[in-house]
Parts: structure tokens; sequence; C-alpha cells
């Protein structure tokens, strides 16, 4: 089963796109499903169909099913469920009511759930494709990022290790004994539960024979630029990249023509040809499809096929993932086994990084990574746990860019 997610900044087409694309699946004979976690919800709107949370299938074309998340529907369901489990133990510590409802108040909750609600959807369904029309790019961004954010700050507060003892919240004793006890239970199997979906969330979506990216652009700079930097983040959070559209090109007018209308044209093409030949200059392997500006808007399911006609061809529109290098290594450069001469570098790759600020910061046993607007702590090693950073550079350019920091034995904590 593969997952593709579609995003681009907004009002780019990537609803109608992503639409286009689950379609021309369903009629290459592989069922598919194309779910909206953009809370416009115009999918229903490109596909001319209601939509709600459960999938159905849609006529004109066998095998095509479709859905959108409403999130407000998945708030009192597993999440409020914990969230009156934490709010039980604040108050038996003495928390404020009120003040206990602000503290199990969580930021991003719905987009938490949105994605959860896709991967419920993707695996216990018949799919063979998943086609997911995200929100726009900063939306997405952060949609994409939450589970290893969530899944880091809940290892922060309640470590598995103390979990699995229950020795942690031990002291948060209630009425009595036994309610306490039971009230311990349930609050640790909630968190556990949590843990498990944040960690499955993780690995769905950096796992590049699953899931991957495709990003919706208009050829425009500001777009493109936009565009850039969303490859950027999304490499630097381990998310694959298979490919960007380029949509609503206009043509160019045939040389005969003339007046105003063909000038105007002539210069609008030429515009966008320039901003796509930038593109395809860093595709860094990610192929730069082109979707012609058409004269009506592509709706219901048989304008659609016609759109991802002129989009894909005969080319398979999910083709099977080939190789993908890994967007973390970790190398030795010098030294042998637990010599202090030892030297080890961790690669990052990130294209696009050379065009904008980059930050870096060792906190513990986390390397913070700051690129333009993106941010991730990538947890080292444990090898290099045991070592201070001496080096870091930004090696190539372009898509081409790996951050290499190197590191070497720290005397105090290195094994001997």
């Amino acid at each position: 089963m593969r997952v593709v997610l579609f995003t681009g900044k907004g009002g780019v087409g990537k609803t109608t796109l992503s639409a286009a694309t689950a379609a021309t699946l369903a009629r290459s004979g592989r069922k598919t499903l194309v779910v909206s976690t953009d809370p416009a919800h115009s999918l229903g709107d490109a596909l001319d169909a209601d939509l709600d949370g459960e999938p159905r299938e849609l006529p004109g074309v066998g095998g095509l099913f479709a859905a959108h998340v409403d999130t407000r529907t998945l708030l009192d369901g597993a999440w409020g469920t914990l969230q009156g489990h934490l709010r039980a133990l604040l108050a038996g510590i003495g928390v404020d009511e009120i003040l206990a409802d602000e503290l199990t108040v969580l930021p991003g909750v719905e987009d938490l759930l949105a994605l959860s609600e896709v991967r419920r959807l993707a695996e216990t369904g018949p799919w063979e494709v998943v086609v997911v029309d995200c929100g726009p790019t900063a939306e997405t961004l952060r949609l994409l990022a939450l589970p290893e954010a969530l899944a880091g700050y809940l290892e922060r507060l309640f470590p598995a290790h103390r979990r699995a003892v229950r020795g942690m919240l031990a002291g948060l004793a209630g009425k009595g004994p036994a309610e306490s006890a039971v009230r311990l239970d349930r609050t640790v199997d909630a968190l556990d539960a949590l843990a498990e979906q944040l960690g499955g969330l993780a690995s769905l979506i950096t796992d590049p024979a699953r899931s991957s990216v495709r990003l919706v652009l208009t050829p425009e700079r500001v777009v493109a630029a936009e565009t850039r930097r969303t490859r950027t983040a999304l490499a630097l959070h381990g998310i694959r990249v298979d490919g960007l559209v380029a949509n609503r090109v206009v043509p160019a007018p045939p040389p005969s023509l003339r007046g105003p209308a063909a000038a105007w044209l002539r210069e609008r093409n030429a515009e966008q040809r320039a901003v796509l030949d930038e593109l395809a200059l860093g595709a860094d392997g990610a192929a730069v499809r082109i979707v012609g500006y058409t004269a009506a808007e592509p709706t219901g399911v048989t304008a659609l096929l016609e759109l991802a006609d002129d989009l894909y061809g005969d080319d398979d529109p999910v083709p099977p993932p080939g190789a993908v290098e890994p967007a973390l290594t970790v190398r030795r450069t010098a030294g042998e086994g637990t010599a202090l001469d030892s030297e080890f570098a961790l690669d990052l790759r990130l294209p696009g990084a050379d065009s904008g600020p980059l930050d870096l910061v060792r906190v513990g046993d986390e390397l913070v990574v700051t690129v333009g607007f993106a941010r991730r702590p990538v947890t080292l090693p444990s090898v290099l746990r045991r070592c201070e950073v001496v080096d870091a550079r930004l090696d190539g350019a372009g898509d081409a860019a790996v951050l290499s920091v190197t590191f070497r034995p720290d005397p105090a904590a290195w094994m001997r």
C-alpha cells in the first residue's frame, strides 16, 4: 500500500490534481482512496460528490473511493479519553480544575487526529494507493512534523521505562490506594497507546517505500521559492518528495498570431518557462510534470480523467519507489574500535539548504537543526551521544547539499 500526499501553496490546484491522480489510478485497476485533510474540504467539489468521514465509492470509475476528515468529530474520541485521564491525575495532586483543563489542551491536536485518521483509513481498507489532499504547505509541514515532535515531548514527560513499571506516577495518589491504582493503570495505558500511535505515524510518513509527498505549484517565482523551502523542510524531517507538478502553464501562441493578446501570451509563457527551467535543474531525481491551463475548471470524474491524461500520459502516476538514499547517515572517518582518536561524521541530506540560513546546536542527546523556518531535533545515535561536536559544514549546493557534522569522543564520557 502506498500513500501519496499532495500539498502546495494555497490556490495552486492541489485538490484538483490529487483527485485526478486518484481517478486515473482507479481506472488502471487499483483500489484507490482519496481523502482530504484540508479544512476547506473542497475535494467533494472537485469530484462533484457529497463526502463525509467514511469512504464511499464514486460512480464513473470502479475502485475509486473518497472521504474527508472532519477533526471536530474526532476530538471526543481517543484524545478525549486521554485528556480525561490526565485531567484526573492533575486534580489528584491538587491542580485547580480550570488550570488542569488548560494544561491538557494539546496544541496541534486536530492535526494529529487528522493524520491518525488517514492512517486508520489507509490500514483498515482494501486500498492499494491512498492519495491525501493536504492543506497548504505551512499547515502540511506542521502536520507531518507533529508525530515526531510530540513523541519526543511524550518521552521526556513520561519516559517509557518509567511507564512500564508505573513508578513515576505512583505518587499521584487519589482518594484511596485502589482508586489510585485504577486511575494510574488507565492513564499509563492511554499514554502507551498515544506513544504507539505517534511512533506508527512517524514510521509511515518517513518510510520512502510506503509514503511520499508530491508538491504542486504554479510556475511563478514566489511560488517556486516556497516550493524549494518546502522541499528542504521535508528533507530535514526525512520525508521523501517524489515529484513536482507545475499547474496552469500558459501555452505559447503560434508565430502567426499577432496583437496584444499574443504578446501577453508569449511574455507569460517565457516567464513560466524560465521558472520551470530553474526547477528542472534542481529536481534531485523528482520529476517535474506540467499541466496546461484549461479553459474550464475540471470537476467531476470524467473531467478529472482528461486532466490526468494530460498530466501523466502513459506513465504510472505512482510507480514503485526506486532506491532512495537515506536522509541521515553516520560514518566513521578516523580511528578504530574505542580509540580516543576516533572521529565520526553525521551526514544529513538537505536539498536547497545553501540558499537560506542554517543553524545547529547540541542539546543533550539531540542535535537541533534549523533551516530557514523549519527546525528538527535529531536524536543522536548512542555512539555520538558520548562525543563532542567539533566541526560542521555544508557540502555541495542545490539538491546535492549535505550537512556534515563531525564528532570526536568526549574523554569524560567515552568508553574505554
